[in-house]
């Protein structure tokens, strides 16, 4: 029979990422050893008025910290929402409370490191003990890196190959109940209510934006598990996901959308992990990484671990695995690009999605990454990465970055001249612009065949729809098929400059491109060839 734990201390679990209470390490040993336990939640006054963070994601993050903290009443705890700086507050609340103990799970992110290193002396200072466990990754990202010779894999061929010999991520553990929690005790009084209350979006001084944001995924770990559930029953299409055959433009999501859910920690990496390997056992075929959904969490993986072992990872300077390009500053086309005012409807309807509902499909982010970038605005992929970091339901500061490096060919992917048509990617999946219409309604009466590219309309099409292109809509803001030619060569000659003679360097491990090099060096492949390629190289 195992012994159980002495109680013996009075703790804060600091709540970060992890807002849940299935699969969570830290949470769960601080029950276990604690005669009391506060729950703790910080939210810095500075990063409300200043942060990088836009109304979507806080209305997330304020749901999901409501359903965390009813969670915690039903098995007799609460949530403690501190106003303020952890390294300012904390040892106001060690002395306030008594505090002998301080868990967390692990932070991966370089100021969370630092911020943590903060918070660990102060508490060694108070002689406070501090335990920290790796909950928000399915593998100690440190294990991954020495498993590699002590360098994080810069391709995800490699990643998996790692990982593989590391065997499956560990199981979930229990939920934290109300059996977990028997024995320990949450403190408070009425001031307490008053003091550390969840606010409301109206009380942090967040204000809706103009235009109207609507709620489609709604935060916390309540619904995480209902959606994690609805799709786990659909194993027929769980065992065909296949993420490049999805649509960017479909009016539903043809994806999970359990992104949110798993960069708040609502529901944990591990948990979804192996609730897929269960459909997956079940099946007589089942698709295979890097296109599966098992394929998407290591993705994830991926980029985290190198992000970890990446200095400056969001930024091109002193950015190790960054191509260094004279990237173009114009202001104005931030802006358009950023406010869906390019002229080109595929592009503006994303961007429009985006700002309103917060989330859009993978493809999707594609498609506007390449067109800020390498294919059409030739604008840096940092400029984007803040649009994206502040609008994004699921904004993940390794992702991100992540995917703006790959995007913008500055890392990663090598094979720049893939360039995705702002006109014929999105009509591949949505012929008619149905997607265009609803979130560009001012377009909605464009027949098919200009819905795509207005501009091309005769005028008399564009009365009858009641929308002038230059006045009820703008013209677009380049010319693809000139800029991409331009802009095609101007990433060669980064590349060759950077890395001296051949501007593919670096492309020669991927065995599917060599004979498109030799072509592109003749002429741009026409805009159905580029198609297919993308098509190609999407489909692994």
């Amino acid at each position: 029979m195992a012994t159980k734990t002495a109680r013996v201390h009075n703790t804060i679990h600091w709540f970060r990422k992890g807002l849940r209470l299935h699969d969570n390490q830290s949470l769960m040993e601080a029950c276990e050893t604690s005669v009391t336990l506060r729950p703790v939640f910080f939210i810095d006054p500075d990063y409300v008025k200043h942060g990088n963070m836009g109304f979507n994601r806080w209305r997330f993050l304020i749901e999901s910290l409501n359903d965390i903290n009813d969670s915690l009443e039903k098995i007799g705890s609460r949530l403690f929402v501190v106003h303020g700086k952890p390294e300012i507050e904390f040892p106001k609340l060690f002395r306030k409370w008594e505090v002998t103990k301080l868990t967390f799970e692990f932070d991966h992110e370089p100021d969370g490191r630092a911020r943590d290193s903060k918070i660990t002396k102060l508490a060694a200072q108070n002689g406070i003990e501090v335990q920290t466990r790796i909950c928000h990754s399915l593998y100690d990202l440190d294990e991954i890196i020495e498993k590699n010779d002590g360098r994080a894999p810069l391709a995800y061929k490699r990643l998996c190959s790692v990982v593989s010999s590391l065997g499956p991520p560990s199981k979930p553990i229990p939920t934290v109940d109300q059996e977990t929690f028997k024995g320990c005790s949450t403190p408070a009084s009425e001031s307490d209510e008053r003091d550390y209350h969840v606010p409301t979006l109206e009380e942090l001084g967040i204000e809706r934006p103009h235009q109207t944001s609507v709620i489609r995924f709604p935060g916390g770990e309540t619904e995480a598990l209902r959606r994690l559930n609805e799709h786990m029953e659909k194993e027929d299409w769980v065992n065909k996901f296949e993420k490049p055959n999805t649509s960017p433009n479909s009016l539903e999501p043809s994806t999970t959308v359990l992104s949110p859910y798993v960069m708040f920690g609502c529901l944990s990496a591990r948990l979804f992990y192996h609730k897929l390997s269960e459909v997956y056992a079940r099946a007589r075929k089942h698709s295979q990484p890097p296109v599966s959904l098992h394929g998407q969490l290591l993705w994830r993986e991926f980029f985290y671990t190198v992000a970890y072992g990446t200095p400056n990872f969001n930024k091109m300077k002193d950015n190790p695995v960054c191509l260094q390009v004279n990237w173009d500053k114009n202001e104005e086309f931030i802006h358009a690009w950023t406010e869906a005012r390019t002229g080109y409807p595929f592009i503006d309807a994303i961007m429009t999605q985006l700002r309103r509902e917060g989330w859009i499909h993978h493809l999707a982010r594609h498609a506007v990454a390449c067109f800020l970038t390498r294919g059409d605005l030739w604008i840096s992929w940092e400029e984007g990465l803040k649009v994206f970091e502040n609008l994004l339901l699921d904004h993940d500061w390794s992702l991100n970055a992540g995917n703006w490096l790959w995007l913008s060919a500055s890392a990663f992917f090598h094979a720049y001249f893939r360039v995705y048509s702002p006109v014929a990617f999105g009509k591949k999946t949505d012929p008619n612009g149905q997607y265009i219409k609803k979130y560009l309604p001012a377009l909605k009466k464009y027949p098919a065949k200009y819905i795509y590219e207005p501009w091309k309309a005769p005028l008399t099409v564009q009365q009858a729809a009641g929308c002038l292109i230059g006045k009820d809509y703008p013209k677009p803001i380049v010319d693809h098929t000139k800029v991409v030619k331009v802009n095609l060569a101007k990433m060669k000659d980064a590349r060759e400059k950077q890395y001296g003679g051949s501007s593919e360097q670096g492309a020669k491990k991927d065995d599917k491109s060599s004979s498109l090099k030799r072509k592109i060096r003749e002429k741009p492949p026409s805009p159905e060839k580029k198609m297919k390629k993308i098509t190609d190289f999407l489909k692994g």
